[in-house]
């Protein structure tokens, strides 16, 4: 089935609909959804779990990514994204239990494709062993959790690699590496670890 999108001008002035492959093909602005899985663990520890890329997908195969992300279809709007946890990682929500932290803009190069995004970011409290995850094997080829506080390290460059259980990749136990992860020109995932501390702690009204 062809998957149509709505694009935008820089401005996200809404400028017409096209198929998903034209639009990374010409780099046109489009809006996503992500939803990055926090959680703090019996043992204090907050957490964050991530996906493995499936081997087949067009842009950044077999890396770590958000929780949970997605295009919106065209016609949908920033509601319809719960659709993406829901069908990626087998999780029920609502979307009054995301919380919202604003939008990121951003400019992804991959082979001969160009992914300009208008991205709506949340982060969802979810406390649950990835052992019971009924992910999306289409999508995902597995999951990963590990200490927030640990992969700030990893991103900040104070470690090489962090330690992560996982599911699906083969062993349950993995040594993670900046190189494992979908690269990033910008510091978007150190602001996204950095709110979701403070969201674990309380906090609210956070904005990237």
């Amino acid at each position: 089935m062809t998957e149509l999108f709505d694009i935008y001008d820089e401005n996200q002035h809404h400028i017409g609909v096209k198929e998903r492959a034209a639009v990374h093909r010409d780099g046109d602005w489009h809006k996503v959804f992500h939803c990055w899985v926090v959680y703090r663990g019996d043992d204090g520890i907050d957490y964050l779990v991530m996906q493995k890329r499936a081997p087949d997908k067009d842009t950044f195969p077999d890396l770590l990514d958000v929780s949970a992300a997605g295009h919106y279809q065209a016609g949908e709007d920033i509601r319809d994204g719960i659709r993406e946890v829901q069908e990626e990682l087998g999780i029920t929500v609502d979307f009054e239990d995301l919380v919202p932290l604003g939008q990121h803009i951003g400019v992804a190069y991959y082979e001969n494709l160009i992914d300009r995004q208008f991205c709506d970011v949340f982060l969802l409290v979810h406390k649950q062993d990835i052992r019971n995850y009924h992910y999306q094997k289409e999508e995902v080829s597995g999951l990963v959790v590990f200490s927030l506080q640990e992969g700030l390290k990893l991103f900040d460059g104070e470690v090489k690699t962090i330690p992560a259980k996982a599911v699906g990749l083969g062993a349950d136990e993995l040594k993670l590496s900046e190189a494992d992860f979908v690269p990033r020109t910008d510091n978007y995932i150190i602001d996204v670890m950095r709110l979701a501390l403070r969201c674990l702690n309380g906090e609210r009204d956070l904005k990237l």
